[in-house]
């Protein structure tokens, strides 16, 4: 990583966020084999510029798995959750999770350098929801909330792999996904 003082620049901050931008477009465009050289041209830097402020590969990807935490907690902290219906919460959560999966396509390949990530800011607001939706008898009570959080990131997994795969556009795939979660979550 570069130095402290270069990292607390401004130039720093757009030179990493052009970067990773690149970054996000190459890998979903070539995959993560996508050549380095291939981001430093989309992110209109050198070869060696990209090096100073990521050394390699590996730092690439694990900043992206954290820009790409970072834009969905902004997401959720922007959906209103709750203020929401449990239900529209829901909708609001999946349609956050599955346009920050459309864009960062490389780390849903890649899960576990997500699942080691810190994910509170994301666990807590979608707890939240469950909890109140369990508690409210929107949701069923017979499954933990931890199962419930389980299949319902499974449900938005599926989404964006049907985004990806051009099945189904971003707002359809979300509602779909959604539905599908509510309607077997509803209590018996």
């Amino acid at each position: 990583m570069p130095p402290t003082d270069l990292k607390s620049s401004p130039r720093f901050d757009r030179t990493s966020a052009a970067i990773l931008d690149a970054a996000a477009r190459v890998f979903a465009d070539e995959g993560a084999g996508a050549n380095l050289a291939s981001v430093a041209a989309a992110a209109g830097v050198s070869r060696a510029t990209l090096y100073r402020y990521y050394t390699n590969r590996e730092s690439l990807l694990e900043a992206l798995a954290a820009d790409a935490l970072g834009d969905a907690a902004s997401r959720l902290a922007d959906a209103g959750l709750q203020r929401a219906t449990v239900e529209d919460a829901i909708e609001r959560i999946v349609r956050a999770f599955v346009a920050v999966g459309a864009r960062y396509t490389v780390l849903i390949s890649d899960l576990p350098r997500v699942e080691k990530a810190d994910k509170s800011q994301l666990q807590m607001p979608v707890r939240a929801v469950l909890e109140r939706g369990v508690e409210t008898g929107v949701l069923r009570n017979d499954l933990p909330v931890e199962v419930l959080n389980e299949l319902l990131a499974g449900a938005a997994l599926s989404a964006i792999k049907l985004t990806q795969h051009q099945h189904l556009g971003l707002e359809e795939a979300s509602a779909a996904a959604a539905s599908l979660f509510l309607n077997g979550a509803r209590p018996r």
